[in-house]
């Protein structure tokens, strides 16, 4: 069930708020826990009931393991509780991967047979290797079971993130509040809902039919010229960016209609001068895993520079693993790792020589060309399904596949489309393709570097736990004039404007699609 169908919209979601509220008033807090946690596991279910059997199970052990923890504090015991979860993870979504390498070496034909990839394993385990990290070092416990299962299966955060921490979580769940209807909470938990569903499903599923079609294209061997690989390389960059940023609404949404507060996941990444802010803005909850619980955990900064270097290679790398079973994943991750050591090189290297560029407008404006450019290389790797259609793509964007424009554009340039004819440039088809791909293109771009974001739009009225707004550190496209009290307000006018947005998203219901994060 996903979050743009209209089953979710018009069933699932009004009855399990009517079903939380009833019971709250009628049974008891603990009862519309009870029916909360029943909802979230119908709606985890609802795509392959066996799923339900190894949720299940995570949350019994793990619970039986945190318990534990928090009066033993074992390290052993926290290390078996990491490493089941772990091979839960390496079973599932990387045994085959796995096989299929070791075939290719050993010229064996091994077959585990077709593994299910049960649906966010990945965002439920982590969570839940958390919690006993905490659990372990004192931070939290937990003595209610059904408490625990609502912590790890809430279903507006379940399937994709955030990846939330159990201190966030419950002690909202214990404020008697939040079992009593808020219209203000229903107010700003719809207006973040329609403007995540409007980002998804007009926006990121609007442009990704010119994204697709060209990596489709690389996978089976086709030639990919200059600017259809620019023009799908971008395309797919603003589809994955509106696909993971509505997403990352609707559940802040979703949530917040239950009076609960999620923290922010995504906050106007592409606006970033370097790769560490991109890091610390893309991702939010699972930049902050990795840091935590891989890199501090691997020695951080601890241990000299090249030990620095090397561990934040390898969490990027694992992060990369942690995306896919796949060389691509895995070149994804390293690309980011060498992209972070490269930024610490260079931060390293201004602060010893005393640089102060920095300060210089042209010096931010190209730093975050340069990280939009990388981010976007990156991409490739990330969306292509084979490396060859990957290599394809990063041909054609150097050039190497040749230039292609459309034969009516070359027409109306007269004797400088002769001038490129002679160059090299090749006439082709499909020019209404061309142009709408780079009208998107342009047009996204603009709303990603100037409009402001669910952060800054709802921070008076705490809409994430999240408490910076307006940043602008290490970002060249603030734009802060355009929002510096341009903030939701309980108007006629926001309504108007929230009314739209869902409006909008809902005639795209009969072409639902999923969420791109979905499949991590």
């Amino acid at each position: 069930m996903l979050f743009n169908s209209a089953e979710f919209i018009f069933l699932f979601l009004p009855i399990s708020l009517l079903l939380f509220f009833y019971l709250a008033k009628r049974r008891g807090n603990e009862a519309a826990i009870a029916g909360l946690v029943a909802s979230s596991l119908f709606f985890y279910g609802w795509w392959n009931p066996s799923y339900l059997i190894l949720l299940s199970t995570s949350m019994v052990l793990n619970y039986q393991l945190g318990k534990h923890l928090g009066r033993n504090n074992k390290k052993k015991l926290l290390f078996v509780g990491i490493f089941l979860n772990l091979a839960a993870i390496a079973y599932f979504k990387y045994a085959g991967f796995i096989v299929f390498n070791l075939n290719i070496i050993t010229g064996e034909n091994w077959d585990l047979g077709n593994i299910i990839l049960p649906l966010a394993i990945s965002f439920f385990t982590f969570q839940q290797i958390a919690y006993l990290v905490d659990s372990y070092k004192g931070i939290t416990k937990e003595y209610s079971f059904l408490h625990y299962a609502l912590f790890v299966s809430f279903f507006p955060q379940l399937i994709a993130g955030p990846i939330v921490h159990h201190k966030d979580m419950l002690p909202q769940f214990s404020n008697i509040e939040r079992y009593q209807v808020n219209s203000t909470n229903f107010k700003i938990g719809l207006s973040i809902f329609a403007i995540g569903l409007f980002k998804k499903t007009v926006l990121a599923d609007g442009i990704a039919m010119y994204a697709n079609p060209i990596f489709t294209l690389a996978d089976t061997g086709g030639n990919v010229d200059l600017f259809m690989a620019w023009g799908g390389t971008l395309a797919y960059t603003f589809q994955l960016y509106f696909d993971f940023s509505g997403y990352s609404d609707m559940a802040i949404g979703i949530a917040r209609l239950f009076g609960i507060i999620l923290p922010l996941n995504f906050y106007s990444p592409y606006k970033a001068a370097n790769i560490s802010e991109f890091w610390r803005r893309w991702h939010i909850t699972l930049s902050h895993f990795l840091r935590d619980y891989v890199y501090i955990a691997l020695g951080g900064n601890r241990s000299g520079k090249i030990k620095r270097y090397s561990n934040l290679f390898i969490t990027m790398l694992l992060g990369g693993l942690w995306h896919g079973a796949g060389w691509n994943f895995i070149i994804w991750g390293a690309l980011h790792g060498s992209y972070l050591m490269i930024n610490l090189g260079w931060q390293a290297m201004k602060l010893k020589y005393s640089l102060f560029i920095t300060e210089s407008k042209l010096y931010i404006f190209s730093a975050w060309l340069i990280t939009f450019i990388a981010v976007v290389i990156g991409w490739v790797f990330f969306r292509a399904v084979t490396l060859d259609g990957a290599l394809i793509i990063i041909k054609g964007m150097v050039g190497l596949n040749g230039i292609e424009i459309p034969n009516a554009i070359l027409a109306r340039t007269g004797s400088f489309g002769s001038f490129l004819q002679a160059l090299g440039v090749t006439p082709s088809n499909g020019g209404k393709t061309f142009v709408m791909t780079w009208l998107w293109n342009f047009t996204l771009l603009i709303f990603v570097l100037t409009l402001p974001n669910i952060q800054d739009l709802f921070f008076k009225n705490k809409g994430t736990l999240n408490k910076f707004n307006y940043e602008n550190q290490s970002a060249f496209w603030p734009i802060r004039q355009l929002i510096l009290g341009f903030s939701w307000t309980d108007t006629r006018r926001w309504a108007l404007f929230s009314g739209a947005c869902l409006a909008l998203g809902m005639l795209t219901l009969s072409q639902v699609s999923e969420f791109l994060y979905f499949q991590f």
